[in-house]
């Protein structure tokens, strides 16, 4: 498993918001406890919202605040897009104001974490590529509220691609990270995948109804279905 991959698995794991200890993270994914350590200073640097420490544990954290401003998702995917854009752009005083921005937004950010800031709107690895995916969002979101179906085509992590129907259920943020959580009619099964990932996508004319087992309640009450990642 790569890297990034192993990244996003942890992801995974410390979304169900409960502290897991750094030597269960390890046997779970079969890694040592050193590279545990490391990979949770990389996510806490990179803005995943986790918060915990060696030897006591980590955990996840669902608070997105600026204060005094009380962001929506949609809100921090619009400062979070236009401050990548920017921060591109080839003028250099743009691009200077947008890191500056970037760092101020770290600073005021409510996750705990004792590392100096790193730019927080401008995509850093681990998941650099990030920005790839905002084109898609409209849609993704669109079809959330509508129940639409989407047809999509997706690169795994070995650089394979396949195409597939997807059910979108939802949208979640975690740092630089945007996934969705869906019913995947290739699999037959919930996965959830990386925006930034989806190579091709359309908005397919079916709809799709509240079927048990389908849903995302069904996904939620399943046992560790947090970390099913798709392939």
């Amino acid at each position: 498993m790569s890297r990034p991959d192993r990244l996003f698995d942890l992801i995974q794991i410390l979304r169900d918001g409960k502290l897991h200890r750094a030597q269960e993270l390890a046997d779970r994914l079969g890694v040592s406890l050193r590279t545990i350590y490391r990979d949770m200073d990389t996510l806490i640097d990179s803005g995943v919202p986790v918060m915990g420490e060696r030897g006591l544990g980590y955990m996840a954290t669902a608070a997105i605040t600026l204060p005094p401003l009380n962001l929506t998702l949609t809100e921090l995917e619009a400062l979070h897009l236009a401050v990548s854009v920017v921060g591109n752009a080839t003028d250099p005083d743009l691009r200077a104001a947008a890191r500056s921005l970037s760092a101020k937004i770290d600073a005021v950010l409510p996750e705990d974490r004792t590392a100096t800031p790193t730019s927080w709107g401008i995509a850093v690895y681990p998941f650099k590529d990030a920005a790839n995916g905002f084109q898609h969002m409209p849609n993704i979101r669109g079809a959330i509220r509508a129940r639409q179906k989407l047809r999509i085509t997706y690169q795994a992590t070995d650089g394979s691609l396949t195409d597939r129907v997807i059910r979108p259920l939802e949208l979640d943020y975690w740092g630089r990270l945007w996934t969705t959580t869906v019913w995947c009619e290739l699999r037959q099964g919930f996965c959830v995948l990386r925006v930034d990932r989806i190579t091709a996508l359309t908005v397919l004319p079916q709809l799709f109804l509240d079927e048990p087992g389908k849903r995302l309640a069904d996904f939620v009450a399943q046992e560790g279905a947090r970390r099913i990642l798709s392939d």
